[in-house]
């Protein structure tokens, strides 16, 4: 898609031609046309690499910066995420920062056979796990159960309710005891939560008016004949749209998850060429690039850096099913906004995409470069439940990606 091979045998290069965008001698895929338009936006890493062969452990990898402790391996039973997310290691280091949301996550918990454990606070405990928004697939709607004010609690009585926790952990002996004390954090934050109204009108994506719910990809019909009818795909484009919605109410950190299920996203065994033309690409070229635009008129792009990125690539050689398989081993990534350098790109696969030849970055260095742009330095220790000291990330900031 953003690493175009013409000139590879037919085997490899398959049926899409590149197209030529808005930096000269850059080229991206027929069809990324929205994609095109922008790139004078947008970032390039086309070497990012790591040794995961599946999807659980893949993605532990590219939304911690760590190997599962498990492995290169798929979960069949729920096991506890160890390694904690981005946004839940930025919430605790920024902590006395007292934000309401610190970390989103946006539509749903994705999951292969299980839920895959790398969508939460890992050993830092629930205390980080991310504010679920949860998106309502029938209306493409959104709302955050865990965190609704019933009709009948008024904010008077919420107030009371604090005023009375107050005096009751005050005069309990066990206040001193780690898990009264989390308790108690938890419950004022879900009542802080309960009176944000701010944040009770940014889960309100309807107020949107229809021509911009319209430019990110509204999908209320069903699926033409002969595509597949995947649940959730009516969000696919409001996601983004919700993003940015939660981007203006100040929350700092945003995680958003194309599909909820493995093998009904992007994991094209078979019919790779007619579910990227048909189904998968369109709505991702369309929302991504609505994305950038909407956060540059607004004037948040400078400040937001958007991240699109899978947890493997697709294999160089076509399989006998028309497919391309798991291939971790060079793929590419996009960045737009937060400072980067439009139309760079960083490190360079070979004649048939395979390698990097120039320039690999691994997950250890995505996490290094996000901690860095947050003002953090990646070398930082946390500690796990025992005491343990990890370093926030074993990789290098990739610097070059971003305006000096």
């Amino acid at each position: 898609m953003f690493d175009m091979k013409p000139d590879a045998p037919d085997n490899i290069r398959g049926e899409f031609s590149p197209i030529s965008t808005s930096v000269p001698g850059t080229f991206v895929s027929e069809l990324l046309p929205e994609h095109s338009k922008i790139m004078h936006k947008i970032a390039l890493v086309r070497s990012i690499h790591h040794s995961n062969r599946l999807h659980d452990s893949a993605s532990t990898e590219v939304l911690t910066g760590r190997q599962s402790p498990q492995g290169d391996r798929e979960e069949f039973a729920p096991i506890a995420q160890f390694y904690p997310a981005y946004g839940s290691v930025l919430a605790m280091l920024r902590r006395e920062l007292d934000i309401d949301v610190p970390f989103a996550a946006l539509p749903w918990v994705f999951k292969n056979v299980i839920s895959v454990p790398c969508q939460g606070g890992g050993f830092l405990g629930n205390a980080y796990d991310p504010f679920r928004v949860t998106g309502v697939i029938g209306d493409a709607t959104y709302s955050a159960d865990s965190f609704r004010r019933p009709e009948d609690l008024s904010i008077s009585r919420l107030k009371t309710r604090r005023e009375l926790l107050d005096r009751l952990s005050t005069q309990s002996e066990i206040t001193a005891e780690t898990k009264q004390i989390d308790f108690k954090a938890h419950l004022h934050k879900a009542l802080e939560l309960m009176q944000s109204e701010s944040l009770h009108q940014a889960l309100q994506i309807e107020q949107e008016s229809e021509t911009t719910r319209s430019a990110y990809g509204l999908y209320r019909e069903t699926p033409p004949e002969g595509v597949r009818n995947v649940q959730g795909y009516q969000l696919r484009g409001q996601n983004l749209l919700m993003a940015r919605r939660l981007v203006e109410v100040g929350i700092p950190f945003i995680n958003v998850y194309d599909f909820k299920q493995q093998g009904q996203n992007w994991d094209s065994h078979v019919g790779n060429f007619s579910e990227h033309k048909d189904r998968l690409v369109p709505p991702m070229d369309k929302s991504f690039s609505a994305l950038v635009n909407d956060l540059e008129d607004r004037g948040l792009l400078d400040t937001t850096l958007v991240i699109g990125m899978g947890e493997f690539g697709r294999t160089p050689k076509i399989n006998g099913n028309a497919g391309r398989d798991h291939w971790p081993d060079c793929y590419s990534i996009t960045l737009a906004g937060g400072g980067v350098r439009g139309g760079y790109v960083h490190g360079a696969s070979d004649k048939t995409g395979a390698f990097p030849i120039d320039s690999p970055v691994t997950p250890a260095d995505l996490a290094a470069t996000i901690y860095w742009r947050f003002g953090i330095d990646p070398r930082t220790e946390i500690h796990d439940q025992t005491g343990r000291p990890h370093r926030l990330a074993e990789g290098k900031p990739i610097k070059e990606l971003f305006k000096t």
